[in-house]
């Protein structure tokens, strides 16, 4: 377990200190990116069954807020509502090479946790980082074979959400590896759920951050967990996962800071097809093509796309339509977009984008699989009816750290999530963009969502 043990050891020694600004600032953006994610989901199912379900089996009052319906809780059942809706609109952030979405199981857990204790804002953002550090080397660690069966940001995301708690409570390197023990053998999330477009992906965010919070709360009162749980004989990796890498754990911690190569979600759809939505798009662009003009397009992907979107073939609903290639490229030919307005509108009732969702197919491509999941390429071939043939490559999707989105833009995506879930006004948006920019001077986040009128 030297690989584990030497994670441990980092997490505890950690400090506020030792953030660069770049990484503060990257905190801080991702937060506002995960609380328009959390906050456009509003209203939207399934997430009224999980206020529900709070309402019924927690308590009626307490420290931590569920954003959605502004009721206070305990902070489990916050983390609970908190990570279901902030993984509905496919809004939230990814990490390429370990395939995870850090943010969606991290904030909902710290946040509760910080309201519930007490924390300061820079606790959180302290926290947030050693969440995110932790979970994605775990999920680079896990490797390709098992994000092919299960969903890391069910799985690693329950540790992720675990480490991002026991840091706000201060843990040492023993109580880290209790809680990594404990985290771990709570971790489970099939993508099975995707060929009936079951509501399973939103109960798997909310398990991992509630289930993370529960195993540091635990490991805090003394509970111990398994002491290898990573790479152990009958641990995660050996269960798990057929190429896991033990070095991943410990890769140049504190000098590579895994959160900076997070990427934004640009377009409102699972990840997999960004790629090739932003390759069709230029390509349309620059021949000045109409999507009536399209006869055929073959989208070159890696493997991982295929077992992810390979299971959605006729979208039954907006949320399965976000996961069929043919659905996003669709909307992208016909629409020039891929946002909440155009699947919610547009995606099932548009017989054009349904006539060009018919026209797209996927081919497993060497050059594309071997950049993946480092990189995530975009290829496109396009052949029109009159039989011209286009190709268009495109190496750094939008939102990926080397073609990120500025703190303008993530502002501008912040008001458009509300906007379109009516959450609040561009007022009160606007008091929440400035709360969240200050949030290193923030004494306490018991107020972060509560400012009378302004809010």
């Amino acid at each position: 377990m030297s690989h584990t043990r030497t994670l441990a050891a980092f997490l505890a020694r950690l400090d506020y200190t030792d953030l660069p600004q770049d990484v503060l600032a990257r905190t801080e953006d991702l937060f506002l990116d995960w609380l328009g994610s959390a906050l456009a989901s509003q209203g939207a199912h399934p997430i009224p069954l999980f206020e529900r379900y709070a309402a019924k089996m927690g308590p009626t009052a307490g420290p931590s807020i569920i954003l959605v319906n502004g009721q206070h809780t305990s902070a489990y059942f916050a983390a609970l509502v908190n990570a279901a809706s902030s993984h509905l609109v496919e809004q939230d952030d990814l990490h390429n090479s370990s395939v995870l979405h850090p943010a969606t199981v991290v904030f909902p857990a710290v946040l509760a946790a910080a309201q519930d204790l007490g924390k300061s804002g820079r606790e959180l953002l302290l926290a947030s980082v050693a969440g995110y550090e932790a979970g994605i080397r775990i999920g680079e660690f896990l490797g390709r074979s098992h994000y092919r069966l299960f969903h890391t940001t069910a799985t690693v995301g329950t540790l992720a959400a675990a480490v991002a708690v026991g840091k706000l409570m201060n843990f040492d390197e023993e109580a880290f590896i209790n809680l990594l023990g404990s985290a771990g053998t709570q971790a489970a999330g099939l993508w099975e759920f995707l060929r009936d477009a079951a509501d399973s992906k939103q109960l798997h965010t909310a398990k991992a951050a509630a289930d993370g919070l529960l195993a540091a709360y635990l490991t805090a009162d003394g509970l111990t967990g398994a002491r290898n749980i990573l790479e152990g004989e009958q641990g995660m990796a050996a269960g798990m996962s057929s190429d896991a890498r033990p070095p991943c754990l410990s890769d140049r911690l504190g000098s590579r800071w895994a959160l900076l190569e997070t990427s934004f979600k640009f377009h409102a759809s699972c990840r997999h097809t960004h790629p090739a939505a932003d390759a069709l798009l230029a390509l349309m662009q620059r021949e000045q093509l109409q999507h009536d003009q399209i006869a055929s397009v073959v989208t070159r992907v890696h493997q991982g796309a295929i077992d992810v979107l390979g299971r959605v073939t006729v979208p039954q609903s907006v949320h399965q339509a976000k996961f069929s290639m043919g659905t996003v490229l669709g909307l992208i030919a016909v629409h020039g977009k891929a946002g909440l307005p155009e699947f919610h509108q547009l995606a099932l009732t548009d017989s054009r984008v349904s006539t060009f969702r018919d026209k797209v197919s996927m081919q497993l491509n060497a050059e594309v699989d071997g950049a993946y999941p480092q990189r995530w390429l975009g290829r496109v071939e396009v052949q029109t009816l009159d039989s011209r043939l286009f190709k268009a490559a495109i190496d750094s999707p939008k939102g990926d750290p080397d073609n990120s989105l500025s703190r303008a833009e993530l502002e501008d995506k912040f008001r458009r999530l509300l906007a379109f879930a009516g959450a609040l006004d561009s007022d009160r948006a606007g008091v929440l963009i400035g709360r969240v920019w200050a949030l290193r001077d923030a004494a306490d986040l018991n107020g972060l969502m509560e400012c009378g009128d302004a809010c």
